[in-house]
């Protein structure tokens, strides 16, 4: 049967197992959006309020349940929306895969109107992108641009398809998932293993380990290798320390769990890396809000470092050991080997260092952070996810809300996006309808996409938004405080909107609290609503992340009090 090459994408999407797209049309993508009309009973499509919301909710969708986003923009100004959010995805190996129109083949390189090199611009923020320029190159290229994004270590495809490929017509037929006699347009990479040897290797450096120590990253759920995590922890009774994007990977309740490890890090997991004599990072890249000054990190540990992406193996940290390979698969070879240990090593340390918290998370304030997440918890339980944007509110959840489960939070660590999470809870919410979504906002961030209000409003979408109102810009704040003489330049948000007035606007249900038992009722009331609420905090505009560590200092040079380091 012949179809034209809009109806060819829809097919293609189809047969991958799409059923939602967000997008934004434009002129170039017309004709996608004329096909899409008649197939609405096959796949869906949320209209966002911008190109970056509709980026933001891919990926939301894609961080929630393992499949790929896909977000579909015109040409021009609506693919270079796109950036920001393909550059958050592709910082935190997010599969995602963004379709965007181009000017007519004829028109390319003539500086046409809304014409921009997309590919070109995302080429180093994509795992691969394409333009096609033969209708008969499509539905190989929408094929394969599914396969790299799930392949490997995931990430962001770019597909840019010129509008006259999307009216120009030639045969289709279906084929499956990785059917046989596919021709590829572009081969896919074998993914490295481990070997037998490189595995005993390791096993007989955790068998001789004292206090052994696991750095757990985003891998870990990217993989679902959140079971062998917790079974390797268990056997070699090793603490377990989570970078930000780590957070779901191992219970937060678990004794054996240290919290964060980095700049806003626990003093457990902190002090842990430098006193341990093997560190294992698992699907974790040493960032550097991790480890902060390489020269002292982890400075005496045999690394082991465990990574699907061999790119990220001594680019930061120069391992004594590396298994490149799959995590689930390299794990299992790694417990055949593994016998249990008693943990004896690390003696009470871990559990002082545990203990020993800032004062500042007591503070005697009206709504104090720690109250606010832990009230969230109480009433949402473990199954609920919790998107941020980013800024101090995101380090307050990292900090304090006990996330048990693997896929449960959702935020920009790698781009740090500011941003991201309000588009992230509507992809959320739309591939997981079922789960509970809150999500924590600071006014900072929020101001920047806000107009998403009114797509979460249209589809009455029942997330909660959680907004930490400071009245600044927090952590650039909390920074000219500590580091700058409390020069605050341009850091308070001393003007509107009044959020109140806002939601109502978009026909949101609000309301606004200054102390705890205003919050706890008011949450519960937009909880008990079914459809889209916010709840305003009005929280000290002082309120201060910790503990800290000065950038480039060693990690266990910990502030734990803001006034011990003011200048």
């Amino acid at each position: 049967m012949k179809f034209n090459g809009a109806r060819i994408l829809i097919e293609c999407l189809i047969e991958r197992g799409v059923d939602t797209i967000f997008g934004y049309p434009g002129g170039s993508i017309i004709g996608i959006y004329d096909e899409l009309q008649g197939q609405t009973e096959r796949i869906r499509h949320i209209l966002t309020a911008h190109e970056q919301g509709a980026a933001h909710a891919a990926d939301g969708f894609a961080r929630a349940t393992g499949k790929p986003g896909v977000v579909l923009a015109t040409s021009g100004p609506g693919a270079t929306n796109l950036v920001t959010g393909i550059a958050t995805a592709y910082m935190d190996s997010i599969p995602m895969v963004a379709i965007t129109g181009n000017v007519p083949l004829s028109l390319l390189g003539k500086d046409s109107f809304q014409e921009v090199d997309i590919t070109g611009v995302t080429m180093p923020i994509t795992k691969h992108n394409f333009i096609v320029k033969d209708i008969e190159e499509l539905a190989g290229t929408i094929r394969s641009a599914f396969e790299i994004a799930m392949e490997g270590r995931q990430g962001p495809v770019l597909v840019d398809i010129p509008k006259d490929i999307l009216a120009a017509f030639t045969e289709w037929e279906t084929e499956a998932p990785g059917a046989a006699g596919r021709r590829p347009i572009l081969p896919l990479r074998s993914i490295p293993k481990a070997t037998e040897a490189e595995l005993d290797i390791v096993a007989a450096a955790i068998a001789g380990a004292e206090r052994p120590l696991i750095y757990a990253g985003g891998g870990v759920i990217s993989a679902g290798a959140s079971d062998r995590l917790y079974e390797l922890a268990e056997r070699i009774q090793a603490p377990v320390a989570l970078s930000l994007m780590g957070h779901g990977a191992f219970p937060s309740h678990h004794p054996l769990c240290t919290g964060m490890i980095g700049m806003h890090g626990t003093k457990a997991s902190n002090m842990a890396v430098n006193r341990s004599d093997l560190l294992i990072a698992i699907g974790a890249r040493f960032s550097d809000r991790v480890v902060s000054n390489a020269a002292s990190f982890a400075k005496n540990a045999r690394i082991v470092q465990i990574d699907i992406d061999p790119a990220e193996v001594n680019k930061n940290i120069q391992s004594s050991i590396s298994l490149v390979g799959d995590l689930a698969v390299t794990l299992d070879g790694l417990l055949a080997r593994v016998g249990k240990k008693d943990g004896s090593g690390w003696g009470g340390h871990i559990k002082e260092w545990k203990a020993e918290r800032p004062t500042s998370h007591a503070r005697k304030t009206s709504m104090p952070p720690k109250l606010v997440m832990e009230a969230i918890h109480a009433k949402v339980g473990d199954d609920a996810i919790i998107t941020t944007e980013v800024g101090q509110h995101q380090m307050w959840v990292a900090q304090f809300y006990p996330f048990e489960k693997p896929r449960t939070f959702v935020s920009s660590g790698g781009l740090g996006t500011m941003g991201f999470g309000t588009g992230a809870a509507m992809g959320v919410h739309v591939g997981m309808p079922g789960r509970r979504v809150v999500h924590v906002a600071g006014d900072g961030s929020f101001r920047m996409n806000l107009a998403e209000l009114a797509t979460i409003a249209h589809y009455n979408f029942p997330i909660v938004i959680v907004l930490m109102n400071n009245g600044t810009l927090g952590m650039v704040r909390q920074w000219q405080r500590m580091f700058y003489k409390g020069r605050y330049s341009q850091t308070t948000l001393d003007r509107g909107p009044d959020f109140m007035k806002l939601a109502d606007a978009f026909g949101i249900r609000a309301w606004r609290v200054s102390d705890m038992a205003g919050f706890e009722a008011a949450f519960e009331k937009a909880l008990a609503s079914g459809g889209p609420a916010l709840v305003e905090c009005l929280i000290d505009i002082d309120e201060t992340v910790l503990p800290m560590v000065p950038s480039g200092k060693p990690i266990e040079q910990l502030v734990l009090e803001p006034e011990s380091i003011l200048s």
